[in-house]
């Protein structure tokens, strides 16, 4: 199902851009269903292909009291109703090697997380679940740098991977975003997402809870459309102040509607 849901590049442009969305951690079923159930009426609604979203486990966080997740099983399966009951693909990430066979047995894609990106154990692991493969740049690597995860993704044998930029490091508490680094990484001829959420975290806050801008969410998502990215990943929650995971940089779901409807009209105004 996902092989239909990756973008055509044809000509250095694909014909529209894809969409991975969802809450940062998998909460629960209810507010799961809830999120995803929105999500797909808007892009069946706008023709976005759609791939559902959702950390079963949340391993690399500040304060070691911060949610982490509601137990592995319970959360992989809530993924997998998700993408039974509403027909979508959907993503998690993972942290180690042993993780990649557990959640492959749920889910369609596997993400690398950023600072995750170098580990040739994990990405070699990964591969060989046979499930498409999502590498989020690290904030301390170029672009550039990039083709060598590609290059291990693909020499275990698995052809199906993608990149996101989530942005650079940028003094100790800020991110910056470089779209040069999109048309950098599309010339290895992989589709390239840009994580429109993420890329606005300011972390290393000293209360030990991530900041963010979420007010540049649809900078950030215009800038790259323009510049030609074949996804967009966006974190969005119906309420975000209570989520448990990030909300300081997620979008509220009630926005998302008017958001994507502006950035079909810009894809196609740069077609």
């Amino acid at each position: 199902m996902i092989n239909t849901y990756l973008p055509q590049i044809k000509n250095g442009q694909s014909n529209q851009f894809f969409l991975m969305a969802g809450p940062c951690a998998i909460e629960g079923e209810d507010i799961a269903l809830r999120i995803a159930e929105k999500i797909v009426a808007i892009t069946s609604k706008l023709n976005i292909p759609y791939i559902f979203k959702g950390s079963y486990r949340k391993a690399n966080r500040s304060r070691v009291d911060s949610f982490t997740g509601i137990g592995d099983e319970k959360a992989l399966k809530i993924l997998e109703k998700v993408g039974k009951e509403f027909g979508v693909p959907t993503v998690t990430d993972i942290h180690e090697s042993h993780e990649a066979a557990l959640a492959a047995a749920y889910v369609d894609v596997l993400q690398i997380p950023a600072f995750l990106c170098r580990q040739t154990e994990l990405l070699v692991a990964a591969a060989e679940t046979g499930k498409v493969i999502n590498i989020k740049k690290g904030q301390f690597l170029s672009a550039e740098s990039m083709k060598f995860a590609v290059d291990k993704v693909k020499d275990a044998g698995n052809e199906k991977v993608f990149l996101t930029d989530r942005g650079n490091t940028f003094g100790y508490q800020d991110l910056i975003v470089d779209f040069r680094g999109i048309p950098v990484m599309r010339a290895f001829n992989v589709p390239t997402v840009m994580d429109c959420t993420h890329s606005l975290q300011q972390p290393n806050q000293t209360s030990g809870v991530t900041g963010g801008k979420p007010e540049l969410i649809e900078t950030i998502a215009k800038a790259a459309i323009a510049v030609g990215a074949d996804g967009l990943f966006i974190e969005t929650h119906p309420d975000p102040a209570n989520a448990k995971s990030d909300g300081a940089n997620m979008l509220h779901l009630d926005y998302l509607e008017d958001l994507l409807t502006k950035l079909v009209r810009l894809r196609e105004a740069i077609l």
